[in-house]
């Protein structure tokens, strides 16, 4: 069925030039429902929807921190650039540009990225940095890039739109197993999007009485600040923050109501789709029919709740959430619970989206006690978002998150290699073992600790002198542990915890040897890498 949103690529000239963003047409699902019920006009038989989409971007920044591997190596218009930028980011600063880009310590890289548009996605996004082709870096190990304007790809220039930033660390894997290029890596949720992008509706046929009426009906719905007609063919949206993260299922709504309501074709609308909820094969159009005719379908919704068939009840369920009504969370949580459910990812989806926060809080934690670690984890991402004292959070060296859940019986060490950078320790405190000896693949990180010692002792070679630094004492404590490798270390005028200046990428690197030594004898697990087309 086509009530989704179908995206696909246009050009909107007057929205923003050049930029590409994702569009949805008038589809089959909602002339369906025009034809065939002869319930009244659906929206989105009147308008095509213009959606926010992704966008990708690029641009050309340096990488510092580098320990003798970097170069200068790029060519003349990127470099002339890069000194334009320079300065006009370092005003009034005494600045030798050419010494700075040219130091064996920077690298002039690429930037990549696909943001997203939608205000229903994160602000950030993850990069990929790389060194130019011909240059004679070595490594972006260790390195920070610099902050770099993003623009669309192909655009390059100083005057070109800037559409983004990255910045931050250099995340290089060595978790697989088939080699790594240190001339290229990632930004970990290091892109930010830059603006606002509207939704916009668009008029087959332009008519200020047909506009004005689509603004009021949707104003009605969702509130006066959710639709603004500015021409005869033009509507522009704003998502309500109840949909904050479910931009496309409201884009579906908006597209399925109806133009014009009565009591009495309200009430056959309702009767008809709770009929197909129940029994037809287009249920995700009913579904959406019915959260979009409002909470008079709260009447009729419960009934489903009984249902043999457990997508009518999940349906039923969710909708009547969505709708403000708890009546089907319950139901909501036994398919959740359900280890043979289908649908246990999606209902807890709906609990973190619809229900109040106490209530989806005090479900999530629950769930943080399944034998399935990937719910759990899902569980983890939800509460994350909600930012639930249920986790301890803090943050190390500027570099990445360390999170402690307690509230489970079931150990794992868990780290992210897409997103924002952390470490998860499921089912904290977890403890190092003592009487071990564990060195890093490159001999650069060494913990060792003796049989009844209460402590384990921690090493680092120093990344750019023949000498090492430490041993830095920490707890058993897997999380003192990590803090005291990655901590930044403090100069002698400065306050604050010692740590070894492990980046993020050696620490989890570390994290899974470990694991496989059996330091720690709880699984190691990895989350993908960032897919970056």
């Amino acid at each position: 069925m086509c009530v989704r949103v179908i995206k696909t690529i246009v050009v909107i000239a007057g929205l923003l030039a050049g930029l590409l963003i994702g569009g949805c047409e008038g589809g089959a699902g909602t002339r369906e429902l025009a034809v065939l019920e002869g319930l009244g006009t659906p929206i989105g038989s009147l308008v095509e929807v213009m959606t926010p989409g992704q966008v990708a971007v690029e641009g050309y920044g340096i990488v510092g921190g580098l320990r003798g591997t970097g170069s200068g190596d790029c060519p003349v218009r990127i470099r002339k650039y890069l000194e334009q930028y320079i300065l006009k980011q370092s005003p009034g600063q005494r600045i030798d540009v050419n010494k700075f880009i040219g130091s064996s310590e920077t690298a002039v890289v690429r930037v990549y990225g696909v943001m997203s548009t939608s205000v229903s996605e994160g602000r950030h996004f993850d990069v990929t940095i790389r060194t130019l082709p011909g240059s004679q870096t070595t490594s972006l190990e260790g390195g920070w890039l610099y902050r770099t304007e993003l623009k669309q790809l192909g655009s390059f220039g100083l005057t070109t739109r800037i559409l983004g930033m990255a910045e931050g660390p250099v995340f290089i894997d060595t978790l697989e197993t088939n080699g790594t290029d240190k001339r290229s890596g990632y930004g970990l949720a290091g892109g930010t999007v830059l603006g606002e992008y509207p939704i916009d509706l668009l008029l087959r046929r332009p008519d200020f009485r047909i506009a004005n009426e689509i603004r009021n009906r949707l104003n009605s719905r969702f509130g006066p600040e959710t639709a603004k007609a500015d021409t005869s063919r033009r509507i522009v949206l704003r998502v309500p923050a109840q949909y904050g993260k479910q931009q496309e299922r409201f884009i579906s709504i908006v597209r399925t109501m109806y133009l014009t309501e009565s009591p009495e074709i309200t009430r056959k609308r309702i009767t008809t789709f709770i009929g197909r909820l129940a029994g037809s094969d287009d249920k995700e159009i009913s579904e959406i029919a019915l959260e979009a005719i409002g909470k008079e379908s709260l009447k009729k919704l419960p009934a489903l709740l009984n249902s043999g068939y457990e997508e009518v009840r999940f349906r039923a369920a969710r909708c009547m959430l969505n709708l403000g009504s708890d009546v089907g969370l319950e139901t909501l949580l036994a398919i959740a619970k359900d280890k043979g459910s289908a649908k246990r990812f999606e209902a807890l989806e709906a609990i973190a989206a619809g229900a109040s926060r106490n209530d989806a809080a005090a479900i999530l934690r629950q769930m943080l006690g399944d034998e399935n670690f990937e719910i759990r984890l899902a569980a983890y991402e939800q509460l994350r978002d909600l930012e639930d004292v249920s986790i301890i959070r803090r943050p190390i060296a500027r570099s990445f998150y360390l999170d402690q859940i307690s509230r489970t019986e079931h150990k794992a060490v868990y780290v992210s290699r897409s997103g924002e950078p952390r470490i998860v320790l499921f089912g904290a405190p977890i403890f190092c073992r003592d009487n071990l000896f564990v060195q890093s693949a490159n001999g650069d990180i060494t913990i060792d600790s003796r049989a009844g010692q209460h402590y384990v002792s921690l090493i680092r070679k120093h990344p750019s002198r023949p000498t090492v630094i430490g041993p830095l004492r920490s707890s058993l404590e897997l999380s003192d542990i990590i803090q005291t490798l990655c901590a930044e270390p403090v100069q002698r005028s400065e306050t604050g915890r010692i740590g070894l200046g492990v980046s993020y990428a050696d620490m989890i690197a570390f994290l899974k040897l470990m694991s496989e030594k059996k330091a720690i004898e709880v699984p190691f697990l990895a989350g993908a890498l960032p897919e970056i087309e």
